[in-house]
């Protein structure tokens, strides 16, 4: 298996033993999470290096995917159990796919900026332009387009649309090939590519608005037979979370974009600090943003389905497993 496709990182062997409160041991249990080969995987690579997943009784295997393709069939083909990734993913195999798919909790505005090549002023320079994008019907493609039809640009006539997978292959499609014009990136490969000379027309949440971008989400049967293992990676991950967030551990989490991504110090540093930027990086403990949500599906139903009405947001989310596993936890 390619190790760029996937990356396994597990706590401890999946014969480690967790000792409870009783004195029994109990062997700790596999769970498969799936995520982009980005920053924003910082929580899970930290919860793994720290034991955290470990001591809520997960034996976490982390994939990294190529692409939203690959991670929709494979979560509904049961090749893991929880994706981490844009939460459009999740709309779209409902209602594209027909697959039951249950979003889970939230986690950030999708950090991301929209970069060009130097010689772009404004988007309005992007007319006769290529612009890449993971997959053409994914979340942040979707962004991509909203804002150019505010500059009166329509995808055919006005622009083309490149499909080439996840955040790494767009940064390296505009990197080595400037007929490429323009695309959205997160961290670390907007600040990458400011430093190879592109440079950012915005944030896509100052430019649109609040969005509710990332989170987990599973197959629903799956989760509701497997409540507590639902229960256990949500609080796991809001207390990796908070690890990253907290300032004492930058040591350790420099380290790991260092180690994980392959960063400089200077674009780990700037990174880190995005991360952590509470009008930018991640939301705090991963909750929903309900607002964001709403326009998601707003954004979405322009641009797949101009003049359908915008679904109910209770259809998609059920934010009961987050609920619990913060009450239970005393969080």
């Amino acid at each position: 298996m390619s190790s760029r496709s996937r990356v396994i990182a597990v706590a401890t062997a999946l014969l480690a033993l967790l000792t409870t409160a009783s004195g029994r041991a109990e062997p700790l249990t596999p769970l498969r999470v799936n995520a982009f080969p980005n920053a924003k995987a910082l929580p899970l690579h930290a919860g793994i290096a720290q034991g955290i997943f470990a001591r809520h009784g997960l034996a976490l295997e982390l994939q990294l995917t190529e692409n939203s393709k690959s991670q929709r069939e494979g979560l509904a083909a049961g090749r893991f159990e929880i994706a981490q990734a844009a939460l459009d993913n999740a709309i779209a195999m409902i209602e594209v796919a027909r697959q039951d798919v249950v979003i889970l909790s939230g986690g950030d505005s999708g950090m991301n900026e929209f970069i060009v090549q130097p010689e772009i002023g404004s988007f309005a320079d992007l007319k006769g332009k290529t612009v890449i994008v993971d997959a053409p019907d994914t979340a942040y493609a979707l962004q991509a387009k909203k804002i150019l039809l505010g500059y009166g640009l329509h995808e055919g006539p006005d622009y083309t649309v490149r499909p080439v997978g996840a955040v790494v292959y767009r940064y390296k499609a505009l990197i080595e090939d400037r007929t490429n014009a323009g695309g959205i990136l997160n961290l670390p490969f907007n600040i990458q590519a400011e430093e190879h000379g592109l440079k950012s027309l915005g944030r896509l949440i100052d430019l649109l608005g609040p969005y509710q971008a990332a989170g987990a989400f599973a197959m629903r049967p799956w989760a509701r037979a497997h409540a507590d293992i639902v229960e256990r990676y949500l609080a796991a991950y809001v207390e990796s979370l908070r690890f990253v967030r907290d300032p004492a551990h930058k040591p350790e989490c420099m380290a790991l974009l260092r180690d994980k991504l392959k960063l400089s110090e200077t674009a780990a540093e700037r990174t880190y600090a995005q991360l952590v930027d509470p009008g930018f990086g991640f939301t705090p403990d991963a909750r929903f943003d309900q607002q964001g949500f709403r326009n998601m599906l707003a954004l979405r139903a322009e641009i797949e389905k101009p003049g359908a009405a915008q679904a109910d947001p209770a259809k998609y989310v059920d934010l009961g497993y987050y609920e619990r596993a913060m009450k239970a936890r005393g969080n």
